[in-house]
């Protein structure tokens, strides 16, 4: 349950009866109104312990999306990888809300494959693969009828992919749950995550170091093994845990770390949901959900320039230096545009527009 089953558990609600297609699925391992809709995954999912090993399967991906959609109304893909490539059938609309297009084709190839760290042959592998998946990606942009972007960071990538336009829809943030609460504020950073190498949580954990600040991490991922062998004493890594226990900590900690470059980033509003300031990479989805320090009279973060450890480190100290600064009631206002009412009405007003054969931009509270 990362983000973009955040996205399309709504959906799952709204539609119960749909019929539900992803590449891949582990009983399980979602919620139960996405669970009820019994996905039903791709020949991939066949393969045995694919869960274990399933980015390696990327150049397949594009041939396993073939789904035989049924006759419906509207397509509805939530996609950051091959689910716009579904081919609705003839004259039904589809709808991609598309969380961005693929980062490790197009905008972040090297935080995903470190191609100077893979040798000639491999380099020059990846380079042949990507570069089909790109032609593939734009090829398949054909078959969505209607982009919606999760940002305007997105609305812009659809627009240097794709070429086509979009609008903009916010994913939703559980603003009823993450709250404030009567509880004192403790002396240490948090990361809440998943620990993928583009997320540079590397960073935080360096930069923690050289300020002897203690640092909890809360999330698993193909990173954490290397993660934790660069950890010193003061870094305490708690693995997945479930919302009740990733609310105490965003109620309880100083302030939470986000070194990425995302998408959107619901994190950084959960945490400023509960009154906790964020400290991030200001690039990305960043620049619409943190109100930055210097830059507003009512800050909810500070943002960084640069990925790297001296900037992290810049960014923490300024952020310590004018901490009367950061009122998480200020934090709390800023997440509420973002709850998920707001989301469910312009994703599903949208979609209802669309089935009509209206032409509608949605208007967004957020």
């Amino acid at each position: 349950m990362r983000g973009g089953e955040k996205c399309l558990e709504p959906a799952c609600r709204r539609w119960p009866n749909a019929p539900l297609f992803t590449l891949l699925h582990k009983l399980g391992s979602v919620s139960a109104e996405i669970e009820a809709l019994r996905p039903r995954a791709s020949s991939l999912n066949r393969l045995p312990g694919v869960s274990r090993y399933y980015r390696y399967l990327l150049p397949l991906m594009p041939t396993a999306a073939r789904w035989t959609i049924p006759n419906c109304d509207v397509v509805l893909s939530f996609s950051h990888c091959v689910a716009k490539a579904a081919v609705p059938p003839a004259g039904v609309p589809h709808v991609s809300y598309c969380f961005t297009p693929m980062r490790y084709a197009w905008h972040m190839r090297e935080s995903y494959f470190n191609h100077g760290q893979l040798g000639k042959l491999k380099s020059a592998a990846a380079d042949v693969v990507l570069r089909r998946l790109r032609e593939w990606d734009c090829r398949t942009a054909d078959r969505v009828t209607h982009f919606v972007a999760i940002s305007k960071a997105i609305q812009t990538r659809i627009a240097e992919c794709y070429s086509r336009e979009s609008v903009v829809i916010y994913p939703p943030v559980e603003t009823d749950f993450y709250t404030p609460a009567e509880v004192e504020r403790e002396d240490y950073y948090l990361v809440v995550s998943a620990l993928a190498p583009y997320k540079r949580f590397d960073l935080a954990i360096e930069a923690c170091e050289k300020l002897g600040r203690k640092l909890v991490v809360i999330g698993s991922g193909q990173d954490a093994k290397k993660l934790r062998a660069k950890a010193g004493p003061n870094i305490e890594f708690l693995g997945w845990q479930s919302d009740e226990v990733i609310r105490d900590h965003f109620r309880r900690c100083r302030a939470v770390l986000y070194p990425g470059e995302e998408d959107f980033g619901i994190v950084p509003l959960e945490a400023q949901g509960c009154g906790a300031p964020v400290i991030a990479f200001g690039r990305g989805g960043a620049l619409e959900t943190v109100r930055a320090l210097g830059q507003v009279e009512e800050p909810t973060g500070v943002l960084f320039e640069v990925q790297s450890v001296e900037a992290l480190v810049d960014a923490m100290e300024r952020f310590e230096k004018n901490a009367s600064a950061f009122d998480p009631q200020a934090a709390r206002q800023n997440a509420l545009p973002f709850a998920r009412e707001r989301y469910e009405a312009e994703l599903f007003g949208y979609v209802e527009a669309v089935v009509r054969g209206e032409k509608q931009t949605p208007r967004r509270a957020a």
